[in-house]
Order: structure tokens, then sequence, then C-alpha cells
């Protein structure tokens, strides 16, 4: 629906003259569109009717999801992340590497997130990409779970559990950077945290 909306813009643009601030300002507002990643538009394109709930019960309801390579990279994130945390918990996470996504200071897709530093032993984002075990889903009930809460996640759901959380951790470990991060949130067994403005590039 954005790409319709991006069109019918466009075509107002066309319409109006190139000295008009009308044009000018359609010309802005492309620009902004252009700069968003798909599942931010989809979600300021959201219905309010369309609601859902943090529980294992809702999920379970919904129907099985597939996608693309970036539902597949969310999915296996959740799985090999949070599989065994609350639906909120699940949910939580997703919003982290979401953020990420929109992020300047990460790259702007969900694999690109999911892999960066994936090579380098304990250098990468996300521990399972690179902790030097082979990822095998061996639980399909799980990954078919995570997988509807990425399907949901990808088409552009609110993201109001994290409040902006770009960082997460255990509670069982005290990394260093929580110290100065301001923590968001605490759900399940993460702790969720915002990257301080200063440490982010500009």
């Amino acid at each position: 629906m954005f790409r319709i909306i991006l069109i019918a813009l466009l075509a107002c643009a066309g319409m109006a003259s190139a000295d008009t601030p009308v044009k000018k300002l359609l010309g802005q507002e492309r620009r902004a569109l252009g700069a968003m990643s798909e599942a931010t538009l989809a979600s300021y394109l959201k219905s309010p009717g369309e609601k859902f709930t943090y529980s294992r019960d809702w999920i379970d309801a919904q129907k099985p999801a597939k996608g693309n390579a970036e539902w597949r990279c969310l999915s296996e994130a959740l799985y090999f992340e949070a599989r065994g945390e609350s639906v909120k918990g699940q949910f939580a996470v997703a919003e982290v590497i979401l953020n990420r996504v929109d992020s300047p200071n990460y790259p702007n897709t969900i694999c690109g997130v999911v892999h960066q530093g994936t090579g380098r032993k304990y250098q990468c984002q996300f521990t399972y990409t690179c902790d030097g075990h082979k990822e095998v889903i061996a639980e399909p009930r799980a990954f078919e779970r995570v997988g509807k809460i990425a399907k949901i996640m990808v088409k552009g759901a609110a993201r109001p559990l994290t409040k902006g959380a770009t960082h997460y951790h255990t509670r069982a470990v005290s990394p260093r950077w929580a110290r100065v991060f301001p923590r968001t949130a605490s759900i399940g067994v993460h702790h969720f945290y915002r990257q301080p403005q200063r440490l982010s590039q500009n």
C-alpha cells in the first residue's frame, strides 16, 4: 500500500510546476518515504483495529507463517536467541532487531543486523551466529511459533515493549556496556537497553 501512496505523491509532484511550494514539499515527502524501511512504512499504514496479544494461546491459534529471506533471518534469530522466552519476550527480542534495522548505526536489513560480525568468533552481534556450533532447528513447534511472531513483526507491527531498545542481555550476565546504556525494559530473562546518543554515529 505504501508504494501506492508513494506513486500518488510522485504523480502529484509531476503535476505541480517546478517553482511551486507544493512541488518542494512533495519532494521532501518523497525523500523521507524513500529513506524509511518497508516495515516502518507498513507500521504507519496499519489499521488501528489490527491487534494481537502477547500470549502463547493467541500465537498458537494463528496460521503457520512463511516468508522471504528477511523473515527467515528474524525467525532463526528468535529461535536461537529466545525460544525459551515467553511470547512477550520473543516479541521484545524481535523489536530490538528491527530497531537496529531502523538505526543508522547498524545494517539496514534484518539479515544484515542478525549476521553483523558473523565469522569472527565472539565478535558477532548475536552469539549463535559465531559460537562455533552448527545451527540446527531441533524443535519444529518452537520454530513455527517464532516464525509467526517474525511474520507479524516484519509486516510492521508496533514496537511498544522495549521503548526503542537496540541491545539486550540475559539476567545471568552483566556486560560492561550495560553500565552506561539506559535500561528501557526487563522482560522474562532479558534486560533491554537503548544505545546512548553520544555513542551513536552521526
